[in-house]
């Protein structure tokens, strides 16, 4: 597969796009035809190596708390790819400079995929899929989980989509919510934890390494046969931590959730009553991408809220994404903005049981894993805490 043709209506994650010299394995078709993927994500840091258990508020994490990364992989807040930590930089003090034949400084030039702040499009090497077979050797290279088992996160996915299939591919989002959920560890440590349109499943293994109890929820059998899939590819990674992940479905336009025994991934009573009993923290990442949707997700925040027996605090990660639009002849962000006005009707409800305490959360936070942080990737935290 050299080249994929795509139609009109085909939404493609940049994950998977702009990855270069990237080979992933087609491993089959799904329920409806299209071709999945399996893809590692390797954590710049292992598992064994998250020697802190997390901070009090949203502060960076001092340096030194973090096990330095393996030779190449960066430092902290680094970008991935670099290559550069300040141990092993040419030009540390008291280190040689490194000098070409002619005697000139040799600068290590920044690979193409890197992210560069400052730059508002950095050029990029274009990927192709590839369907590799099973028996062919070093299909992940040197990411494989034989070798680093707790390193690197394993997620079947499609590379594109219609609209309504976007659930399937991994998105930038998600990759920032997981770097926020190891960040704070405090936040997730033991406790019980949703996640809402979980797509792929990706933040919530990632949580899964740190909580006790994952419900990983989205509507659709064929996206959540393919999140339960994942989880099951990177078990080990929850057991670990000694947690567990429960795929469920979770439909933000009915107010009940789906406790019909016939149904696959139906509710029992135990799982919502240890739902509505213990969880503390709800999270969700890239799902802001229709009015309609955005309103309903933000309904059943508010209902699962106050129907918790805790108070509680929810993560949503967001990429403000541009638009020309023929409505409005000019680049548009409607999408994002219809959010950030929900947002703010939120923390406008007059009070009731609980009022919402909305705040951006800086993403200043460590990188460990490896993807695009662009400037338009943005968290938010909001707390439901006992009107005054």
């Amino acid at each position: 597969m050299d080249e994929v043709t795509f139609k009109s209506d085909t939404v493609l994650s940049d994950v998977h796009l702009y990855t270069p010299n990237q080979r992933r394995l087609m491993v089959r078709l799904n329920g409806v035809g299209q071709p999945v993927f399996l893809s590692p994500f390797k954590l710049l840091w292992s598992q064994d190596s998250w020697t802190d258990s997390g901070t009090k508020g949203d502060r960076h994490r001092d340096a030194h708390t973090w096990e330095a990364p393996p030779a190449g992989s960066g430092s902290p807040g680094s970008p991935p790819g670099s290559g550069h930590s300040h141990a092993g930089s040419p030009l540390q003090a008291g280190a040689g400079a490194q000098l070409d034949e002619d005697g000139d400084l040799d600068v290590a030039r920044r690979p193409r995929a890197t992210s560069v702040p400052d730059q508002e499009e950095p050029p990029r090497d274009k990927v192709h899929p590839m369907i590799l077979t099973q028996e062919e050797d070093d299909v992940m290279g040197d990411e494989t989980p034989e070798s680093c088992p707790n390193s690197v996160i394993q997620i079947e996915h499609t590379m594109a989509t219609p609209l309504e299939d976007v659930g399937k591919q991994v998105w930038r989002g998600a990759l920032l919510l997981a770097d926020y959920i190891l960040f704070r560890r405090d936040l997730f440590q033991g406790r019980t934890v949703l996640e809402l349109g979980a797509g792929t499943g990706l933040a919530s293994i990632v949580a899964a390494t740190v909580a006790r109890t994952v419900y990983c929820t989205d509507v659709g059998v064929d996206l959540l046969a393919m999140c339960q899939r994942n989880v099951t590819l990177n078990s080990h990674l929850a057991a670990a931590g000694g947690g567990v992940v429960k795929v469920r479905e979770l439909d933000w336009l009915k107010d009940e959730l789906c406790t019909d025994p016939e149904a696959p991934f139906s509710w029992s009573e135990g799982d919502i009553a240890d739902l509505y009993d213990h969880t503390t923290v709800l999270f969700a990442a890239e799902v802001f991408y229709d009015d309609d949707l955005t309103d309903a997700l933000f309904a059943t925040l508010s209902r699962l809220a106050h129907r918790l027996k805790n108070a509680c605090t929810a993560i949503l990660s967001v990429e403000k994404r541009l638009n020309f639009t023929l409505r409005h002849l000019d680049v548009t962000c409607e999408a994002y903005d219809h959010f950030r006005s929900s947002l703010h009707a939120l923390e406008k409800l007059a009070p009731g049981k609980l009022r919402f305490v909305v705040e951006p959360v800086e993403a200043s936070f460590p990188q460990l894993l490896v993807y695009e942080r662009i400037r338009q990737l943005e968290l938010w935290k909001i707390v439901a805490e006992p009107a005054a």
